[in-house]
């Protein structure tokens, strides 16, 4: 008989060797690591906000409206109210990140327990569900968003929760197809036959066989959030002015595009860049996490 503590060794030993092989995976993908290196970047740039912006970004000094970039010490020029551009997208890194991760996880949150619950139980309980999340597939998920904030209101916690349900439906489907799958496993039937209960089976042994596709649109998801947040904040339904948002930034300088490119080309540039990062990162992930890949 194999004593438990070299049961724990071994199990220990795996669990460090498969972390080893996801760490390699990884970062043996250049694309991933860029967009790891571009992620890191624009956190480092919302938590350093205050000390990185040099001009208060909600100032107004209409004498130095739409100045160009370099003038007078403003890095990226000024938009049509004299604000600093630079400041501007600095502290609407704050916002883009903020609501990213927040709308992934307020819809990951409602979406992976109605996904457990839906392929654990099936039957009418799967139905219904799946009936719902059918419906709200029925919208495109921008004009969802829109209808939800049409209804929430403006404001930072209504984005992000405006957002969150509308990715509730994509997450609930990766879980409910995982679910059905890890639930026929041998494993299960033998932890359940050893008096586990529902609880336990779906948040300690089903969840974590289908966390690597949770990780992975988690990733991707908040990429989709940004972008959906610009969106709101460029139609006037997001972040409201004069508070900074790399949407409305755009929206505030589309009137000056003959005169001032520079306030779009810069906030376009930073919507760009963050979305392809976080977009090259989850790409890494799933190859990371995919057992088929090869080193």
């Amino acid at each position: 008989m194999v004593p438990p503590n070299a049961l724990s060794v071994t199990k220990g030993k795996r669990k460090k060797r498969r972390e080893n092989l996801f760490l390699r995976r990884l970062f043996t993908n250049k694309l991933a690591v860029v967009g790891l290196i571009i992620v890191v970047l624009f956190t480092l740039v919302a938590i350093f906000a205050p000390f990185i912006a040099h001009f208060d970004p909600t100032k107004m000094d209409v004498n130095d409206a739409l100045q160009s970039p370099g003038q007078d010490g403003h890095l990226l020029g000024t938009d049509s109210y004299g604000r600093d551009v630079f400041s501007r997208i600095v502290f609407g890194a704050r916002v883009s990140l903020f609501v990213g991760v927040g709308a992934v996880v307020v819809g990951g949150a409602i979406g992976i327990i109605l996904g457990l619950i839906s392929g654990f139980y099936g039957g009418w309980v799967d139905s219904v569900i799946m009936r719902i999340m059918d419906g709200m597939y029925a919208f495109p998920f921008i004009l969802l968003a829109i209808v939800l904030m049409t209804v929430l209101g403006s404001g930072l916690g209504n984005v992000i929760l405006a957002i969150g349900i509308a990715n509730v439906p994509t997450f609930s489907r990766i879980v409910r197809g995982q679910v059905l799958a890890v639930k026929q496993e041998e494993f299960i039937e033998v932890t359940r036959s050893l008096g586990a209960g529902d609880f336990n089976l779906l948040f300690k042994h089903i969840l974590p066989n289908c966390s690597g596709p949770i990780i992975v649109y988690g990733t991707m998801g908040i990429a989709g959030a940004i972008i959906s947040e610009a969106a709101l904040s460029f139609l006037g339904l997001g972040i409201q002015p004069p508070n900074p948002s790399w949407g409305n930034i755009l929206q505030e300088g589309r009137d000056y595009l003959q005169v001032s490119p520079h306030i779009c080309l810069f906030s376009g540039m930073a919507i760009f860049l963050s979305v392809l990062g976080f977009n090259l990162f989850g790409d890494g992930l799933r190859d990371a996490l995919d057992p088929k890949t090869r080193v």
